[in-house]
């Protein structure tokens, strides 16, 4: 009986190393027995789902010990009045009235160009000039005629003074002296439209008729010439901003190019609104010491169309909206050290700028959070 005892005694712990034993569940995998692997998961997911239960068992036995430690952080500020300015924000370019293109007021052979590209010039400096086609030759004979007419004038209206002569030598010298002045005059307006001057001080940004060609009045371009010193931003501004947007508002010019700011006012608006896109013109005139603010150049503008001196003004981050469509924010009711007390306000709010929106009402200078 003894030794029957003593194998049972083995058997067991035998038996019981053998069940100590289990396999990983890497090796579980390695073995590629899809129903061992079945078991190995759900007798996992039975363990989480327990681990859970108490988990939640513990986080609820915490909160009834200690109630505070599930309130919310929040970050407070204080709502108070001041200076808000809201701006427009349009896209513009650099224009100016002095860039033009230099054509003739007479056809014919262009005889001379008497600049170079990128030269400075002055108003009413010869730029280039157009063969006249004999006019000059027609214009000193002219000359001469009329210097007949003049002396042979003069010495019949002696005459006539001196009560020498009839009356219709007199008026005959005098009317064939008028019609040879007004005849050169005539050709020297003709003569002098084969002279291109300048018609006002800037550089001669490109030549594009060279000496030879044959050009006509008002089609063959000549050259170019602009000037840097008179230059303006000229932007489209939505009808919207017509009672704001007027002459003398403040306005914020920026060059992304040139990286460079500078501060002016509105100089001109528009009468006249634009039926595709609903816009009136806007310009700004800017000063150009430098000269490297160039026709075209791309301009951002802020202009300054509303100022409120005494506004609370909050992030519009922290606005949220109900069902109902109306704005509310949280404030601080009760303040105890670090701890407080929040409650839900309707607000009506106003312009914004950025994420910054102005508070018509609802609130007054007070702590809120958010």
């Amino acid at each position: 009986m003894k030794k029957i005892i003593t194998l049972l005694t083995i058997t067991v712990l035998l038996t019981s190393c053998a069940d100590q034993k289990q396999e990983t569940t890497q090796e579980v995998i390695a073995s590629e027995n899809a129903e061992a692997i079945q078991k190995r998961r759900d007798k996992i997911v039975l363990q989480q789902q327990e681990i859970n239960t108490q988990i939640k068992s513990l986080d609820k036995a915490l909160a009834a010990l200690n109630p505070e430690k599930n309130m919310p952080l929040i970050t407070s500020f204080i709502a108070s009045k001041t200076v808000f300015k809201h701006y427009v924000e349009l896209q513009a370019s650099v224009e100016t009235d002095q860039n033009i293109l230099i054509t003739p007021e007479m056809g014919g052979i262009l005889k001379k160009v008497h600049v170079t590209k990128g030269q400075r010039v002055k108003k009413g400096q010869l730029l280039a000039t157009i063969d006249d086609g004999g006019m000059s030759q027609s214009l000193a004979q002219m000359q001469v005629q009329m210097a007949l007419a003049k002396t042979t004038f003069e010495r019949q209206e002696r005459l006539w003074n001196q009560n020498i002569g009839s009356e219709i030598q007199y008026l005959q010298a005098k009317t064939a002296y008028d019609g040879q002045v007004k005849a050169v005059n005539s050709m020297q307006q003709q003569v002098a439209k084969a002279s291109i001057k300048a018609p006002f001080s800037g550089t001669i940004d490109d030549i594009i008729t060279e000496k030879g060609n044959v050009v006509a009045p008002g089609l063959t371009a000549i050259l170019r010439i602009v000037s840097l010193e008179n230059m303006y931003v000229k932007a489209d501004v939505p009808e919207t901003y017509i009672t704001s947007v007027i002459v003398g508002k403040q306005v914020e010019v920026s060059f992304p190019v040139l990286g460079e700011t500078l501060e002016t006012t509105i100089s001109q608006t528009g009468s006249f609104i634009n039926p595709n896109n609903r816009t009136f013109k806007a310009e700004i005139e800017v000063e150009n010491k430098k000269n490297n603010i160039k026709p075209n150049l791309t301009a951002r503008l802020k202009i300054n169309d509303y100022t409120n001196k005494n506004a609370i003004v909050i992030p519009q981050s922290i606005i949220s909206e109900n069902a109902q469509g109306e704005q509310y924010i949280y404030i601080l009711k009760q303040i105890n050290q670090d701890k407080a007390v929040a409650s839900r306000v309707i607000i009506e709010t106003g312009k914004k700028q950025g994420n910054s929106i102005e508070v018509l009402s609802g609130l007054e200078e007070r702590r809120s959070n958010y």
